[in-house]
């Protein structure tokens, strides 16, 4: 065994729920294992993509390496996923204990609540999750685990700290980081991404967020009902510019309701701080000619992600990449066929589910002959806002533009009985087929659960089931899930054809 150096990697506040997750998937003391001659499969990075693929080519009896320089587990883990919708939830609690009355329930002040306390049982349920990938689970199942910075020094091989990792086949799963608009005066300011706005334990009186997207919504809206002041800017004319502008709309309204001031199609023009490193933060911005400022505690970027290419010796691979990322074929293969990539590193869709995704398409491609492709793959997202957005497949919009001719069929939420009853009916289903036939193209959901309840038209597009099978499903009732079934029955109604109806017609005068 050869001892690692000492990062001195931490994670703030360091107390002991941080501690635990730190002992987990990046222990003080780890001591690098002895390098096999060579490797089946090393892999550079673990998060979702690396952790698949690392223990997944090991469960089927691969000798695998796993590098990682910061976090095991990546930023779902740690920086993303799994603490923002822990702090999502606690907000969500927040607001249902104010609006209770409408049920009922006795109405909580709006004053009061323990911003530290939520904060502290998010670190909590990190911790409580991070075992599934820690450096003992992973050696348990038979991967290497190398906490160390690792580059590629040649066309097969990998170093980590001095030691030399040969391969067969090779997996960069580096992910991304948060990215940062060149806004002047920014940096200077001071400003929090996802990769460090989990550290607060006290709430900023006033938030501003940069970005709309889900990110910034997510959390905008999180931030609004702890009871912060929450400006969100965008340069786009709505939030989450890539949904359909009436689903925008209607999550739009949501976060002006719990309290979240919208300053879209905006120019941010500076960024200025007062007091040195403690002083509030005033930005200044333009709009349609007007100039505006508005001061905040904090700043929240959240404007995409930039891949983590820097220092891995991709030249030295023969890796091709660019400000997007590393270059992928359909099956994930890099420029040099020994290496694939995987994740938020590929300029490809980056969510968690798809780098899981990722990794079983590069063990298939990798071991196998395997031809999975890319392209195949049907890949739904969330954003997960109260309500939720939820989609899957095409937009109508992109079918048209690839030249299909398209019927949309729409159902309310206030048509959905359980929703009415929940208190939920805002929201609705839109479900896009090829026009005269029962093939789904794509569907977008905003409800509550959205996320939760989109499996079934993901499960649909995947093996081609149509609407008139969805029809005939029993749907429990009373569920919001049977706007499924509403908006089946509504495209089945569709397909009685004036020609269809007087055949009808024509069969019940004959039962008279």
């Amino acid at each position: 065994m050869t001892e690692r150096p000492q990062h001195g990697v931490t994670v703030e506040p360091f107390d002991q729920h941080n501690q635990r997750l730190v002992e987990n998937v990046h222990p003080p003391g780890w001591r690098n294992p002895t390098p096999k001659d060579r490797y089946h499969l090393v892999v550079i990075g673990a998060g979702a993509a690396g952790l698949v693929s690392a223990v997944g080519s090991a469960g089927l009896g691969a000798r695998v390496a796993l590098v990682e320089r910061h976090l095991l587990g990546g930023d779902c883990l740690n920086v993303g996923c799994v603490p923002s919708k822990a702090v999502i939830r606690a907000a969500r609690a927040w607001h249902d204990a104010r609006d209770g009355g409408a049920f009922g329930a006795p109405r909580a002040g709006t004053e009061g609540g323990d911003f530290a306390t939520a904060m502290e049982r998010m670190r909590r349920v990190r911790a409580q999750i991070s075992p599934i990938d820690s450096a003992v689970r992973l050696t348990s199942v038979g991967v290497d685990v190398f906490l160390g910075h690792g580059r590629f020094t040649g066309r097969d091989s990998v170093e980590v700290d001095g030691a030399a990792l040969r391969f067969r086949r090779a997996v960069i799963a580096t992910g991304a980081r948060a990215a940062a608009p060149p806004i002047p005066g920014l940096e200077p300011a001071g400003y929090r991404t996802n990769e460090n706005i989990f550290a607060l334990t006290e709430l900023p009186p006033r938030l501003a967020v940069i970005g709309a997207g889900p990110i910034g919504c997510e959390l905008a809206q999180a931030f609004a009902r702890f009871g912060a002041r929450v400006t969100l800017f965008d340069v786009a004319p709505q939030i989450l510019i890539r949904e359909d502008a009436d689903a925008a709309r209607i999550v739009a309204d949501a976060l002006v309701r719990d309290g979240v001031e919208l300053a879209l199609g905006v120019k941010m023009i500076e960024v200025r701080r007062a007091g040195g490193t403690g002083g509030e933060r005033t930005i200044a911005w333009e709009r349609g000619g007007e100039r505006g400022e508005t001061v905040c505690d904090e700043i929240l970027v959240a404007v995409g992600r930039a891949p983590n290419v820097e220092d891995l010796g991709l030249e030295a691979a023969g890796v091709a990449y660019d400000k997007t990322g590393v270059m992928v074929d359909q099956r994930l293969r890099t420029t040099n066929p020994r290496i694939f990539a995987a994740g938020d590193i590929t300029p490809l869709l980056k969510f968690t589910h798809l780098a899981d995704a990722h990794a079983a398409m590069v063990i298939q491609n990798a071991f196998f002959f395997g031809r999975a492709r890319h392209q195949n793959l049907v890949v739904p997202w969330v954003t997960y806002t109260s309500p939720e957005i939820a989609h899957v497949g095409r937009y109508e919009k992109e079918a048209q533009a690839a030249g299909l001719e398209t019927q949309s069929i729409t159902v309310p939420l206030g048509e959905v009985d359980r929703a009415v009853l929940d208190g939920a009916g805002e929201g609705f289903l839109r479900v896009v087929v090829e026009a005269g036939k029962d093939r789904i193209l794509g569907a977008t959901l905003v409800a509550e659960h959205a996320g939760d309840m989109i499996s079934e038209i993901c499960l649909a597009i995947t093996h081609g089931i149509g609407l008139g099978k969805i029809a005939t499903t029993i749907h429990p009732y009373p569920t919001q899930s049977e706007v499924f079934r509403k908006a089946a029955n509504q495209w089945r109604r569709g397909r009685l054809t004036p020609t269809v109806k007087k055949i009808f017609d024509l069969w019940f005068r004959a039962l008279r």
